[in-house]
């Protein structure tokens, strides 16, 4: 009886101890989740910026950070979800290569074929 006795006390000591750890770990851990929150929320407002200055803004943004951001996914909500085959690209004005003049997808409705090729060179 005398070990029965023991044991709980035993049994009863860990529960305590796991129950204030729990209640200790409690408030870092909802701080911890409405930073990240806030976090992807600021991130969501930054994609929802025009391109250019989205550009701007995610030069500042250190990109091993990246990992913790589930970007695809938010960035298809931010810019109204993925263009379908078939659907109308969205408009959008470009400089030329030479800087002189600017280039609008638009203008080229119609008239002839373009082929939009997006990727990292480097």
């Amino acid at each position: 009886m005398n070990g029965d006795t023991a044991n709980a006390s035993s049994v009863e000591r860990r529960r305590k101890t796991v129950s204030r750890l729990a209640r200790r770990m409690t408030w870092p851990l909802l701080m911890l989740a409405a930073v990240y929150a806030s976090f992807l929320v600021g991130m969501f407002i930054v994609m929802r910026q025009p391109p250019h200055r989205f550009g701007r803004l995610m030069a500042h943004f250190p990109m091993p950070a990246m990992i913790i951001v589930p970007f695809e996914p938010m960035w298809n909500v931010a810019r109204n979800g993925p263009t379908r085959v078939g659907q109308l690209a969205p408009d959008f004005t470009l400089p030329t290569t030479d800087h002189k003049t600017e280039v609008t997808l638009s203008s080229f409705r119609g008239k002839q074929p373009v082929v939009l090729a997006f990727g990292s060179y480097t």
